[in-house]
C-alpha cells in the first residue's frame, strides 16, 4: 500500500529519531517533512506505528495517509501520544460518477 508520512516534531531529537525510523523502513523523503513508501505491507505498517510511538514524545505530531485501505483512503494521526484513524469514503454521488466512468 502507498503510505505518506508527515512529521511535525516537537524537538530536533525527535525529528532525528523519526527520520531514522522512516529510513529504516525504506521511506524516501519527498519534501521537507514528508516521507513516502509505495509498497509498505500492512504488517510493517503496524510495526512502524509502534516504532514511531517509541521514539516520539507528547509534543510530536505524525500524520499518515494510506491508500488503499479496503479501497478507501485512510488518514491516521498521532497527536499527544494518541493514535486516531479516519477512513474517507466517496459520497454516493461520487461513487456513481466513478462507476459510470470506469465500468468493470
Amino acid at each position: 500500500m502507498f503510505v505518506s508520512v508527515i512529521v511535525d516534531p516537537g524537538s530536533v531529537e525527535s525529528s532525528r529519531a523519526v527520520t531514522a525510523v522512516l529510513m529504516e523502513y525504506g521511506f524516501k523523503k519527498a519534501q521537507r517533512a514528508c516521507w513516502e513508501h509505495v509498497a509498505l505491507p500492512d504488517k510493517k505498517l503496524n510495526l512502524l506505528k509502534k516504532d514511531i510511538d517509541r521514539v516520539t514524545d507528547y509534543y510530536d505530531s505524525v500524520r499518515m495517509y494510506q491508500y488503499p485501505v479496503k479501497g478507501m483512503l485512510a488518514v491516521t494521526e498521532m497527536s499527544r501520544k494518541k493514535w486516531k484513524r479516519c477512513i474517507l469514503r466517496p459520497t454516493q454521488d461520487e461513487q456513481s460518477d466513478i462507476q459510470q466512468e470506469n465500468p468493470i
